[in-house]
């Protein structure tokens, strides 16, 4: 070898060990200052994943030596959408991204960035969101070529994060738009602040002219309209104005009567005797039955999150201190239920082990009358000594003991956890990874359900079969909320550990919705390819680990005071 490649290599080993010298700051950091930072100045021009200067002012990582940037790198401007110059081929400056540390990002997020644009939906010139799926390998479309609520909340997060929020404020009005729709399903009308759950663009070439039609569980599968779909609107409303220091949207008075309408809904009184929500089956991610009528997880953390981006969106005029004050009593009685009454660990659930049955007056300890006999016998072997979780449903005489995903990593970003029980669901998380990550992230509820109880639960639902779909399925979607929830408990190491599972295969796969399998190992049995927001959900969780100043954008801190500190984990190795 020559002295000049003895140079190179010499070279490579310190760039190598000075970028594993950065990537170690990186886990020391605090990453719930990211919560404070003021929104970055937005830049319309196109920007890289990983902005290196964000990146050297957060972690002290001296910036790189500046290399020209080509015309293929700046070819992208958001008035080429609204102009509908943009083709959906072309590609984009985001197609040849670089880390802050000199190494190339993952070929996976050029990919991601080209299905991600090829799924706009246009309005009138102007894009109004993201079609749910854009499989050509199927002709049975079904609602997947509509523009879903929940759906496009990861795609509007990418574009937010890459400084491109018009696309997002668009999906916004419009919707709002649609809110004020007349609902009404066979001869029953529905409350006034329902958001649909989802909308498409109706082209009349004959006249030339482009209409919405929305969805508001009229033509969904089960008739169910979607309860989620109000708290997500809220969220996005609020991760806009974080993202761009731009109140005027949220401030003007369609919004906040659209908010208003929401939580009219949810906080109207009734004959409840628990601040928790009701809800049927069907009305949220998980839009199958699946036995989760009552008060799910999933619901419960999105009404929190809803309600705490309520309370520093609306305006303090006449109506809105009217809500202020409802909305501060419902999260105190809420917070505290939630907090009691659903949390599980080990000591817990050894406390409903010797449960007393039959009590009554205020003294009882089992107060839903929870029979011990109950419980499930995987969740003696599930429960490690160390972690906890939210479980998934509380109702009397029967507690849902499932894993949910969604809603456990919601109320991490939402605050609902404390900061001791986010802790331990990410402690739960890392000791039961191939139970919840496996070889695919990441499971949307656990354990599956099977045999004799698969057919009353789910009304022998073929899609819902074990491991497949909802029912124990693999969401590659879930990977922005779990990394979200990573950088927030200061656990990085276990978000970039189940991005790297899904880089293997996602991009050879097209993207598909959803994976099968105890381990996610196979494509689901009736999966979508080109799922918009499996790709959405990987570029959000991409930047997100990249740029935690992200994170602001889709979390809450409860108390500034307590501040979870960087913790590392037994799985952690350098």
């Amino acid at each position: 070898m020559s002295s000049l490649d003895g140079d190179v290599s010499q070279n490579g080993s310190l760039k190598r060990v000075d970028a594993l010298r950065a990537l170690a700051e990186i886990e020391e950091f605090d990453f719930s200052r990211s919560l404070d930072k003021p929104p970055r100045t937005l830049n319309m021009e196109r920007q890289r994943s990983c902005d290196e200067r964000s990146m050297n002012e957060l972690f002290g990582v001296p910036s790189p030596s500046p290399r020209p940037s080509s015309r293929a790198e700046n070819n992208f401007r958001l008035s080429d959408h609204l102009d509908g110059i943009y083709s959906p081929g072309r590609r984009s400056g985001f197609n040849t991204p670089r880390s802050q540390y000199g190494f190339e990002t993952h070929p996976s997020v050029s990919e991601a960035w080209d299905a991600l644009r090829t799924s706009l939906v246009f309005f009138r010139g102007q894009p109004v969101g993201t079609i749910a799926a854009l499989d050509n390998n199927t002709d049975e479309q079904l609602n997947y070529d509509q523009v879903f609520v929940r759906d496009f909340v990861p795609s509007a997060l990418a574009f937010l994060m890459n400084g491109e929020p018009e696309i997002v404020k668009n999906f916004i009005l419009k919707t709002l738009r649609l809110q004020s729709w007349e609902k009404k399903i066979d001869r029953f009308h529905l409350g006034e602040g329902v958001m649909p759950a989802s909308f498409k663009v109706l082209h009349d070439p004959i006249r030339n002219s482009e209409t919405l039609m929305a969805d508001f569980g009229e033509s969904a599968i089960g008739r169910v309209a979607p309860v989620d779909s109000g708290f997500w609107w809220i969220f996005l409303l609020r991760a806009y104005t974080k993202s761009t220091g731009d109140a005027s949207l949220a401030e003007m008075p369609e919004c906040q009567k659209g908010m208003r309408l929401i939580l009219s809904l949810c906080l109207s009184e009734g004959f409840d005797t628990f601040p928790t929500l009701l809800c049927a089956d069907g009305c949220c991610m998980i839009d199958r039955r699946m036995g989760v009528y009552g008060y799910p997880i999933e619901i419960q953390a999105l009404f929190f999150m809803a309600l705490r981006c309520a309370l520093l969106l609306l305006k303090q005029d006449d109506e809105g201190k009217e809500f202020v004050e409802r909305i501060t009593k419902r999260l105190h009685a809420l917070s505290f239920h939630m907090r009691s009454y659903y949390w599980i660990d080990l000591k817990q659930l050894n406390d409903i082990y010797r449960y007393k049955t039959e009590e009554y007056s205020h003294t009882a300890v089992n107060k839903f009358n929870v029979i011990p006999d109950s419980l499930p016998e995987w969740i003696f072997d599930f429960m490690p000594v160390h972690g906890g979780y939210f479980i998934g449903n509380v109702s009397p005489a029967k507690m849902d003991f499932r894993w949910f995903c969604l809603g456990n990593c919601i109320a991490i970003l939402s605050s609902l956890a404390t900061p001791e029980q986010s802790t331990a669901i990410m402690d739960l998380i890392e000791s039961r990874w191939e139970e919840l990550v496996g070889e695919m992230p990441l499971k949307v509820i656990y354990p599956a359900i099977e045999s004799h109880e698969w057919r009353i639960v789910t009304g022998c639902d073929p899609k819902n079969t074990r491991w497949s779909y909802h029912n124990g399925g693999s969401w590659p979607v879930l990977l922005w909320l779990l990394t979200a929830a990573c950088i927030k408990t200061g656990r990085p190491q276990i978000a970039r550990r189940a991005i790297e599972l899904a880089e293997t295969r996602l991009v050879k796969d097209n993207w598909p919705e959803y994976y099968d399998g105890k381990l996610g190992r196979f494509i689901g049995k009736q999966a979508r390819k080109f799922q918009t927001w499996s790709v959405a959900g990987y570029l959000v969780a991409k930047m997100l680990l990249e740029d935690p100043s992200h994170l602001g954008m889709v979390a809450l801190e409860e108390d500034k005071q307590m501040k979870p500190p960087m913790r590392r984990s037994h799985s952690w190795t350098f």
